[in-house]
């Protein structure tokens, strides 16, 4: 039985545009505009603007908000600044990821109670959404709210190294004083928005949460105060080359349900000095645990000596033996050569580590390991 895949606001503008369209996540996205190749150096040297209004936004308010997310995630969102934001993740009793999330604190409602929104990736929406739902009520329940407010956003982001200066154009909002990982309110072209200074490419760039209604307006404005520095337009391909040079994790490859945080090596997002029980709290302490004494798999980088790609799911080799999987893998427009992360035995992990390769279609494809991310802007 098929669905219908969602549309966003910009739906029929992106096809104006000449997309190539694409279902994720049970939406309907654009892929690409015209040479991945092309978007993704836009981002890395210009600008790039993406809708991704397909992200899950809930929002939690009342008295006791802050008490529910600090019991239903991992982090410790009590000491979230208003108008900061604080990457984290949700896990199952079990230390099992559920999604990796960005929580922002709004500020306050017109009651005085603090109000977050929590940002889940597409696919994982519905399933933090009633995790919350049902954490709310642990104990006799929260006195707080969780609210589905997908409906209530589109999300623009504009990112490389000209978006401070595109966005400038079109906002009073003082940029230069918003920090990495915070937002503030303002307008954006005449509209109210949330901007925040976040982003999924490893460049500068900006987030922009506004009304659906608006977007395409805001799209459009944002077009036109980029064209003399060359921003264009940029689909969900690039930005996956793009977080994949950044080293950044994707759900469903790098994080699942069967890791922890200290599996996928972030267990630095784990706050057990925070007050309180949090669910996965004891599962998450006997994985820091081992994380320590018996080192699991370890996320690395690997670079091709060849010029074959790797893709996910294909199996790192060493000396005959199976050490490891591929989790992402891509040429870097960057590098100019192959990429891929991959989880491989602690042993083989290590940066320089020779007499590695990645099994592809039954030939061991010679590969080095690296360091984490494969590309750093310089700042």
């Amino acid at each position: 039985m098929s669905t219908t895949p969602r549309l966003t606001a910009l739906d029929a503008l992106h096809r104006s545009l000449g997309a190539t369209m694409t279902d994720f996540a049970g939406w309907d996205m654009p892929l690409r505009y015209g040479s991945e190749r092309d978007e993704h150096n836009a981002v890395r040297a210009r600008a790039g603007l993406f809708d991704l209004s397909h992200m899950g936004e809930i929002t939690v308010t009342g008295p006791q908000a802050v008490d529910l997310l600090d019991y239903a995630l991992v982090g410790n969102m009590s000491t979230i600044g208003p108008g900061r934001a604080r990457y984290t993740m949700i896990c199952r009793e079990d230390g099992g990821i559920l999604d990796d999330l960005i929580v922002y604190r709004l500020g306050e409602t017109g009651t005085g109670s603090p109000e977050y929104m929590v940002v889940a990736n597409a696919s994982n929406a519905q399933i933090v959404l009633d995790a919350l739902v049902a954490r709310s009520r642990h104990n006799g329940g929260f006195d707080a709210e969780v609210r589905d407010d997908r409906d209530a956003y589109a999300l623009l982001a504009v990112q490389g190294p000209e978006s401070p200066g595109i966005l400038k154009q079109l906002t009073d909002a003082d940029l230069d004083g918003l920090k990495y990982y915070a937002g503030l309110p303002g307008t954006v072209a005449g509209v109210p928005a949330l901007i925040a200074r976040t982003g999924y490419t490893g460049e500068d760039g900006f987030e922009l949460f506004l009304k659906p209604e608006h977007a395409e307006g805001v799209w459009k404005a944002l077009t036109e105060a980029g064209a003399d520095v060359g921003l264009i337009p940029c689909g969900l391909s690039c930005r996956d080359t793009l977080r994949l040079e950044a080293g950044m994790p994707l759900y469903g490859h790098e994080l699942t349900t069967s890791l922890t945080p200290f599996d996928a090596g972030l267990g630095r997002v784990v706050k057990f000095e925070k007050p309180g029980d949090f669910v996965g709290r004891k599962a998450l302490e006997a994985a820091a645990e081992r994380a320590e004494t018996a080192p699991p798999r370890k996320l690395v980088g690997l670079v091709a000596e060849g010029r074959r790609v790797p893709r996910a799911g294909m199996r790192v080799v060493a000396g005959g033996e199976v050490v490891g999987e591929i989790t992402s893998g891509a040429p870097s427009p960057t590098l100019g050569e192959p990429i891929a992360m991959a989880y491989v035995d602690a042993a083989h992990a290590a940066p320089g580590t020779e007499g590695v390769g990645v099994d592809i279609r039954g030939t061991h494809e010679p590969y080095k390991v690296v360091a984490l991310p494969f590309y750093k802007r310089q700042k």
